[in-house]
């Protein structure tokens, strides 16, 4: 096999609706079997740029095509198995309802010879260490596991062009190093051109020979070796967004003491149908405290996460919520308060509340941010649950043109929440959280997909939540600056 090759001429793409294009006036070549890295700052393109070049960016109804792109002398969209993409989300990879099902699914579709399809997907799952059951439903895999399975069908497809987007960044740390070794081995020894999109630089530079940054504005602002591009740019790429190495950010705390008690977890193990999948956990989340959850993929951390939010029954023990958190909030209907008390909720378990109850006291955001999205435009989206709290438009319009501002998502007020990248969604998701500022919020990797500018805005804006107006947060990340930053305490899942 040979590795694939691409040309860009004046390239752009424009998604239907939006009043800019995604990408504008690129130039590119790759040469077979090079290994690039695809930098810029969040909204850049670079995901645009993968899926127009797997062929699965869509049709003249989705958006508008400028200039010329091709793969092997082709446009990318009447090609066939040259490309194997992975998705910026895990979920989205996920086609077939068993594991080796899935894997299989690609070269199935290429019509390789049946024992052949099964050997490659026992050798692609070893590759990427994700050790299940062959017949293990794919809807019971963590995230990092998915994407562990989304590699894993690209790698027993053998394509002449990988495309990965954001591949580790729902991977704990030996899983990034394992995930990425296993790619560069399969690159080097089919031949295959790799283009890799990572915010986290310092994962990939040990496997590409070459990086390209797109500017946010339209075309490559650099173009070249590795250390040649960071030592010529590195500030510059620093400014706009991009994570250089040996350049860490620093977010500022404030110093307060933890305040009450808000939610208890008592011996609370999580789990799906009925089975357990971590170790009992008894801990207090604190008003005016950060906890950060970590752990190795599969550890239980979502599913815990899910759980405290009252939005999952416990498989053993209890999550009891303080009367702290249940008295009445500002804005809460009188039908959704329980009678005596001024109102204040009797049922400590948050399981057992109304949809109001509990969104007025305990914000979440899931870990695949289209979960949570009920608008069709931006702004809207963020103003749902003001609405829902019977806020006043002028109230709802101040908070939600704050948010749209700090989290940079003011250009993008009026766009589908489905058409912004990765990056942008999260950001969004974690502002439908914000506007509402519950007492307790619960935050699944809430800086993935983050370029270095938007992640501090989004980190510094969530700890002078928990700084300046006492809420609780509970993050569960892979990332180990926002446990630095915001980790008041940590609990780690998975390391008896």
């Amino acid at each position: 096999m040979t590795g694939s090759r691409i040309r860009a001429r004046g390239w752009g793409w424009q998604h239907a609706g939006r009043d800019a294009p995604a990408l504008a006036g690129l130039d590119l070549d790759v040469e077979p079997g090079e290994r690039v890295l695809l930098l810029g700052p969040s909204g850049a393109g670079k995901s645009t740029l993968l899926a127009a070049l797997a062929g699965v960016l869509g049709g003249e109804d989705e958006g508008d095509e400028a200039g010329e792109l091709a793969v092997d002398g082709s446009h990318p969209s009447t090609l066939r198995g040259t490309a194997g993409l992975v998705l910026q989300d895990p979920q989205a990879n996920t086609i077939m309802s068993r594991v080796g099902d899935d894997v299989a699914f690609g070269c199935e579709n290429l019509a390789v010879p049946r024992d052949e399809i099964w050997r490659r997907v026992h050798e692609a799952l070893d590759a990427v260490g994700l050790d299940v059951a062959l017949d293990r439903s794919t809807a019971a895999l963590s995230g990092g596991q998915r994407q562990r399975l989304a590699l894993a069908g690209v790698i027993a497809m053998r394509p002449g062009l990988i495309l990965l987007d954001e591949p580790t960044a729902n991977l704990d740390p030996a899983g990034v190093v394992e995930v990425r070794d296993a790619v560069a081995r399969v690159a080097r020894e089919t031949g295959a051109t790799l283009v890799v999109v990572e915010h986290r630089v310092e994962t990939w530079l040990p496997v590409v020979d070459r990086v390209v940054v797109l500017a946010a504005g339209g075309g490559a602002m650099a173009d070249g070796a590795p250390a040649a591009v960071l030592g010529a740019h590195g500030e510059q790429l620093a400014a706009d967004g991009v994570w250089v190495p040996g350049l860490p950010v620093e977010v500022g705390r404030g110093t307060r003491r933890p305040g009450a008690p808000l939610l208890e977890l008592a011996e609370l193990r999580a789990g799906r149908g009925g089975e357990p999948v971590h170790e009992a956990v008894s801990l207090e989340i604190r008003a005016g405290e950060a906890l950060v959850v970590t752990g190795p993929n599969g550890a239980g951390k979502s599913t815990l996460a899910l759980t405290l939010a009252g939005l999952m029954p416990p498989v053993a023990g209890e999550v009891l919520a303080s009367e702290v958190l249940r008295a009445p909030r500002s804005g809460e209907a009188e039908g959704d308060r329980a009678p005596g008390r001024a109102g204040a909720l009797h049922e400590r378990r948050p399981i057992r509340w109304r949809p109001k109850q509990l969104a007025t006291r305990i914000g979440t955001v899931f870990q695949q941010p289209e979960h949570q999205f009920v608008a069709a435009r931006v702004r809207d989206e963020i103003a749902a649950g003001l609405r829902a709290l019977r806020q006043p438009q002028a109230e709802i319009d101040h908070r939600v043109d704050g948010l749209l501002a700090a989290l940079r998502l003011d250009g993008l007020a009026e766009a589908n929440p489905f058409t912004l990248s990765g990056g942008e969604q999260r950001r969004l998701s974690v502002a439908t959280v914000l506007a509402s500022a519950p007492r307790v919020m619960v935050l699944d990797e809430p800086t993935f997909g983050q370029d270095r500018r938007t992640w501090a805005e989004m980190v510094r804006l969530i700890a002078s939540l928990v700084d300046e107006r006492g809420c609780a947060v509970v993050a569960v990340t892979h990332d180990a600056d926002v446990e630095r930053v915001l980790g008041d305490r940590t609990l780690r899942l998975g390391e008896r």
